[in-house]
């Protein structure tokens, strides 16, 4: 939790890849209520001469050693390192806010560990939208959710689930549906690329019941998703077209997500449920 001395919250970024960069860069410049702490990431080289090219002052350091620098940790890094970065944190009783939600599914200790330690996890919009319609549709009764991702063939190249059937994105001229299944399967299947399904899971009826397909299709150049849910409160479908980062396989509005779900920590005004 924030600093009980303080009233600026310190925070520590892990990973400086695409996402990282555009949130300590925002940090960086000044955003109230706010300050970067440290920063963690593979190459350490790498990252202080991005840092120094940069003019930002960050301590690098290892994602154990967050809970000494900061009170709020923002994990945007490959799924494996959930672990390293989420469990320090919530056994200081601390928050972390967590864009690989696909890793959170196979792993509820982190959840009850957030419980009985006093910390909590935060998983923002990322790419998706509606999420806040599909919590308060679950404090009712939803009926069904389904998830259809279609992305352009690139940025879905190399996913554990295409390789593990061999199945093949090169040279399409029409949409291929590469998956259809759970979104517990998904998340797992593709670990890099539908993080917006296990969000989606863990807003409404969990990710067994969560239904998701993957479309690999030639003909676009943004990440799209559709939500579409059944409810006894209400039937709903939502649409969302990204814009890809530097890296394909996540688009523009994460780090932005990222950056409102923060100031929704300390806003005077809070507009969304």
């Amino acid at each position: 939790m924030p600093n009980p001395v303080s009233s600026t919250t310190r925070v520590a970024v892990a990973g400086l890849g695409a996402i990282g960069r555009v949130l300590a860069r925002r940090l960086s410049t000044g955003m109230p209520g706010f300050t970067l702490a440290c920063a963690a990431a593979r190459d350490h080289v790498k990252a202080q001469a991005w840092l120094a090219s940069e003019r930002i002052a960050c301590a690098l350091v290892e994602p154990e050693a967050f809970p000494a620098h900061a009170d709020l940790a923002i994990e945007c890094t490959p799924a494996p390192m959930l672990e390293r970065i989420c469990r320090p944190m919530l056994e200081a009783g601390k928050q972390v806010m967590v864009l690989s939600a696909g890793a959170l599914l196979p792993r509820p200790d982190l959840i009850e560990l957030a419980k009985t330690r006093g910390g909590q996890i935060i998983v923002p919009s990322g790419a998706l939208l509606g999420l806040d319609a599909v919590t308060a549709a679950a404090e009712g009764r939803i009926h069904s959710v389904r998830l259809i991702t279609r992305k352009p063939p690139r940025s879905l190249a190399g996913a554990p689930y295409l390789v593990a059937n061999s199945i093949s994105v090169e040279g399409l001229n029409a949409p291929k549906l590469v998956f259809s299944g759970s979104a517990r399967d998904a998340a797992a299947g593709f670990p890099a690329n539908v993080n917006v399904a296990a969000a989606l899971a863990l807003a409404g009826i969990g990710p067994d019941r969560t239904l998701a397909e993957i479309w690999a299709d030639p003909a676009l150049d943004r990440n799209c998703h559709t939500v579409e849910v059944d409810s006894d409160s209400a039937r709903f479908t939502l649409s969302i077209e990204n814009i890809p980062s530097d890296n394909p396989r996540t688009g523009r509005i994460t780090a932005l997500s990222v950056l409102a779900a923060l100031r929704k920590l300390t806003a005077p005004l809070r507009v969304g449920t």
